[in-house]
């Protein structure tokens, strides 16, 4: 499975979702219990992810004659430092943030609602104490999205089809499904204001400039990507310690992350919530 995975990122810089099958399967197995479904996605999906995610340093390493023992001493000591630091940074934000990833009792526009751990335990709720029957299954109202599995593996097989049909058209072998389907792996906790700001940054860069200033692309492209990067970081600590420690909050229209009141309202049949449609 690793090296499978490790294909794929080699070509289109992209891992296949194994959480969601780890999920599922566990679920299968063992409906109800939400810890254990947890439990079997860390070791299953994770572990599978960590060692892609070192597989792809080592290769970073052979491209810039680095020894691997080298490479491996200094990732195995800045896992050892980043994650002690980790642990210490999430125990000190939960005993001194108050009501911290609660966003019912946290004020409007909060920064602390933690959308990554909440998907966690959506997950979690969903797979393990639900189970997929009652969602996907026959006892459910999904049950057609599992359709989605042979879309996905005919996907490229019509792709290929096509390109056999018309060789000469040049758009065709251009097609890359695993960029085009796991480009949605992020939503959620990423809305679509995040997209639709990666989209406009990305055509802007990797087209027009990339086309019109080739040289300036080639020496500050990357360097501009991980600088977008990191701004991010910055500016959290750099909010956190300026305003939120004096109980200050920004509230402008940047900070919805939805700009749509209906975008949390549930969808099953039945179900009531005020100032929510009803199906």
């Amino acid at each position: 499975m690793v090296s499978c995975s490790t294909d794929v990122l080699m070509f289109c810089l992209q891992t296949p979702g194994l959480n969601i099958i780890t999920e599922y399967v566990m679920g299968i197995i063992y409906p109800g219990r939400p810890i254990a479904n947890v439990c079997f996605k860390t070791y299953g999906h994770m572990s599978m992810a960590q060692a892609v995610s070192f597989l792809s340093d080592f290769k970073l390493g052979h491209y810039m004659k680095i020894p691997p023992r080298s490479m491996f001493i200094v990732q195995l000591i800045g896992t050892i430092i980043v994650g002690t630091i980790n642990l210490g940074v999430a125990w000190w934000l939960l005993n001194s943030i108050e009501n911290i990833c609660q966003d019912d009792l946290l004020p409007p526009n909060s920064p602390w609602t933690c959308p990554g751990d909440r998907v966690f335990f959506d997950a979690s709720v969903i797979w393990g104490l639900v189970g997929p029957k009652r969602i996907f299954g026959t006892l459910g109202n999904y049950g057609a999205l599992n359709w989605f599995f042979l879309g996905g593996a005919l996907g490229p097989v019509l792709v290929w089809l096509l390109h056999k049909a018309f060789p000469k058209q040049s758009w065709i072998p251009l097609i890359n499904l695993p960029v085009l389907l796991g480009a949605t792996a992020m939503m959620p906790p990423a809305t679509a204001l995040n997209y639709n700001a990666w989209i406009i940054v990305g055509t802007i860069f990797n087209f027009f400039v990339f086309r019109y200033r080739k040289q300036w692309w080639q020496r500050y492209n990357y360097i501009l990507s991980a600088a977008l990067d990191a701004r991010v970081a910055f500016m959290g600590v750099l909010i956190y310690f300026s305003l939120t420690m004096e109980n200050r909050d920004l509230n402008w229209w940047g900070t919805d992350g939805e700009h749509c009141p209906l975008a949390t309202c549930p969808t099953a049949k039945g179900v009531v919530v005020e100032g929510c449609p009803v199906y």
